[in-house]
């Protein structure tokens, strides 16, 4: 097995990422979308108690979770590549690969 990416497998983890970003700004836009909405319930719903916050906050730590998921921590392993160079090496042999999803 070779440790150097070919420039295929380079382009698939770039694309990989790209999604990852894609998929972290799309949930931060409909979370600030969604809550404005919740304040504007309440704001025009008598403006008592501020129970927008418990949606905003619990939402809001899985927002950051899902930050540090795509721009700091590298999810895949080692072990994940070594697992899919496992799965490769079994298609090139048998010669039948599954169609993509």
């Amino acid at each position: 097995m070779s440790s150097q990416m070919s420039e295929e497998e380079i382009y698939q983890v770039a694309r990989k990422r790209v999604e990852e970003k894609k998929g972290f700004f799309n949930h931060l836009a409909v979370y600030i979308v969604v809550n404005i909405v919740l304040v504007l319930v309440w704001a025009f719903s008598g403006a008592g108690y501020p129970w927008f916050l418990w949606p905003l906050g619990g939402w809001g730590i899985g927002i950051v979770f899902h930050f540090l998921g795509v721009f700091f921590f590298n999810k895949e392993t080692n072990w994940e590549r070594n697992e899919v160079e496992k799965e490769a090496e079994k298609i090139r042999r048998s010669g039948q690969p599954s169609p993509p999803k």
